[in-house]
């Protein structure tokens, strides 16, 4: 039975074929952004200084539909920052999620931390896209690609100065991980029938190399959570609509980061 994940890989590379009728690998190496440093999330996630929170900038989701569709992109990261981030997540995906290489630019253009570029990457057209929309961090998800996809997509991100972070959702990917990885994402949710379970991440976190930031990703809304996958030995959390369903995201934000310390 396919599932949205195989809806949305499959829509991906219709895409990608058409925008390479216009647009090439070589065109994004001679983008603005494409020379421009990367800020690294590593570092950003291990400064103690920050909350250790990914905040996603998020407007709807396949299976919810619009969650916050009209929210000023700029407001909401600039508060996301202000009160601790240490990354924030922008989604760039249309179709199913709302997003655009605009909200991802916005956000770049008045942030001091790290962007992620959040979306369904399977081809190395969109490694290169990702760097010259001006993105820091790139994320590859285990669900989608064979583990000689994750090298080779890996390899190239590493290539053009891009950090990698992997996500997982089941011990079976560990064998994808690879030493261009920088930050392997466990995903609490499982893809199949949807459950959060912090337990099961927890069991794989025990599995991964001990050199890579961890970061514990879906389900999390509560502070306590944070606490709780923190002591297990997590260093960094995504959160998306958590924040995007509040009437204010920044304000959100704010207070959950408060009750998590």
């Amino acid at each position: 039975m396919k599932t949205i994940l195989d809806e949305i890989v499959s829509q991906k590379r219709i895409e990608i074929l058409e925008k390479q009728k216009t647009q090439s690998i070589e065109s994004f190496r001679n983008s603005e952004n494409f020379l421009l440093p990367v800020k690294s999330a590593k570092a950003s996630i291990l400064d103690k200084s920050k909350s250790g929170i990914i905040a996603e900038f998020k407007r709807k989701s396949p299976s919810k539909g619009f969650i916050n569709k009209d929210e000023n992109v700029k407001e909401v990261v600039s508060g996301y920052e202000k009160y601790g981030a240490s990354l924030v997540s922008v989604l760039t995906d249309e179709q199913f999620f709302g997003g655009s290489f605009d909200d991802l630019q916005q956000a770049k253009e008045i942030l001091n931390i790290p962007v992620l570029r959040k979306d369904f990457i399977v081809d190395e057209f969109q490694v290169y896209e990702t760097k010259a929309i001006g993105a820091d961090l790139i994320l590859l998800i285990a669900e989608c690609l064979t583990k000689d996809e994750v090298y080779h997509l890996a390899k190239t991100a590493k290539e053009i100065g891009l950090e990698v972070l992997l996500e997982l959702h089941s011990e079976d990917q560990l064998e994808k991980v690879n030493e261009f990885i920088d930050l392997i994402g466990i995903n609490n949710r499982n893809l199949k029938n949807f459950e959060v379970d912090i337990e099961k991440s927890k069991q794989i976190l025990k599995q991964l190399p001990t050199d890579l930031i961890k970061v514990a990703e879906s389900g999390i809304s509560d502070p306590k959570t944070v606490k709780e996958l923190r002591q297990a030995g997590f260093q960094g959390f995504l959160i998306g609509e958590n924040f995007m369903k509040a009437e204010n995201p920044s304000q959100a934000f704010e207070q959950f980061v408060k009750e998590s310390k």
